[in-house]
């Protein structure tokens, strides 16, 4: 077996997608949307990129239970039993720790990518090297690396990640001196300024016997629920999640693993980069001069000179700037007099809201979520 056959990926595709509402919904959440009109859904975009150069048998998906019928239609290539279908929600480290031990039990020496379904990547030649740079580090490195962005702007919905000494000389590998997730604007500004931080990605890369052994060091509620965790004889099933899944508390894995372990390393990447996380971060990253002109050209994403911007949708704008635009097809905005707005609609909800105002869109949904409920 050569090396690159050892490579696995896991991509999570099983969050709600609340802060993009209400084009995200939870019946349909943004991974499974085609977001920015380029003809795929964020998941098919997510699993082409790593298909690329990793085998598809070795790409496994985690998603809610009742997303499956979502995701088989929109990837009825991937095999059922490439999917691990949660009952419940628990946070990103029950996946993580359900696909690890499965592939383990097939490939005891795997390397393991973990990736969100939700993100954008504009140069996939480079994203491929990187991943695989990863990978050949983790199969003979015991730790966890992540994989980061320098930063373009001081952004405060995104966490860094400090460098600390590289690994090796003239590597993109760096041992990590410091995680900080969402900083104010101030330490945002100092981060970026410093040089020393990177955007942490959310994409991470581990051999699967040292991301085990991490669990059961530091998680015994997962020692002690989840005995295949300590046995990789035991038999693995990718079908049916463990009886106990319920019962395990909702953990992220930078919160049980990485805060934890003595042997995280980041690695600063090149691959161009945006996350669809809420509506200002898009905003921000699609106004961005180094990626404005990738998205266009492959997307009907629009940027007007006042920063407006239009997802897959027709608009007309008179002294109005920072704007951003998603509407269904056939519907026309005509905006005046409104600056640094979100307005989105989907399946007969209408938002218009403050594009910062994250507290704003949290009521919005609720109050419309009560609505239905009501009228219902």
């Amino acid at each position: 077996m050569n090396s690159t056959e050892k490579n696995y990926c896991l991509i999570l595709a099983g969050g709600l997608g609340s802060r993009l509402w209400p084009a995200s919904r939870e019946k349909c959440p943004k991974q499974f949307l085609d977001f920015d009109g380029s003809g795929r859904t964020l998941i098919q975009q997510t699993y082409e990129r790593f298909v690329r150069f990793i085998r598809p048998e070795h790409i496994f998906i985690s998603t809610q239970e009742n997303y499956l019928p979502i995701l088989k239609e929109q990837l009825p290539q991937v095999p059922r039993e490439q999917i691990l279908a949660e009952p419940v929600r628990r946070g990103t480290l029950a996946p993580v720790a359900w696909a690890t031990s499965a592939i383990r039990h097939l490939c005891p020496e795997a390397r393991i990518v973990v990736s969100p379904a939700d993100q954008q990547i504009h140069d996939l030649a480079s994203f491929a090297s990187d991943i695989l740079l990863g990978l050949e580090f983790s199969a003979t490195h015991e730790g966890v690396v992540t994989m980061g962005m320098p930063p373009t702007r001081p952004e405060t919905t995104y966490g860094y990640v400090q460098m600390d000494e590289p690994v090796g000389t003239g590597a993109q590998i760096y041992q990590v001196k410091t995680f900080t997730e969402k900083p104010d604007l101030d330490f945002a500004t100092m981060f970026m300024n410093s040089g020393e931080f990177l955007w942490n990605t959310g994409l991470f890369v581990f051999n699967a016997q040292y991301m085990m052994h991490n669990i059961i060091k530091h998680v015994p509620v997962y020692r002690d629920e989840f005995p295949e965790l300590s046995d990789p004889d035991a038999p693995q099933s990718t079908l049916v999640p463990p009886s106990f899944y319920a019962a395990l508390p909702n953990l992220s894995m930078e919160y049980a693993v990485l805060e934890h372990t003595n042997h995280r390393y980041v690695e600063r990447c090149n691959f161009g980069w945006a996350d669809m996380g809420s509506w200002p971060s898009i905003n921000a990253d699609v106004v961005s001069a180094d990626q404005r002109n990738s998205l266009q050209s492959d997307t009907n994403v629009k940027v007007d000179e006042q920063g407006n911007v239009t997802l897959h949708s027709d608009a007309l704008f008179d002294n109005a700037s920072g704007n951003i635009v998603r509407l269904p097809s056939g519907h026309l905005a005509v905006i005046s007099g409104l600056d640094n707005f979100v307005i989105s609609e989907e399946s007969g909800v209408l938002m218009i809201c403050p594009k910062d105002d994250t507290a704003a869109m949290r009521r919005l949904q609720t109050l419309a979520h009560l609505d239905t409920i009501e009228e219902g």
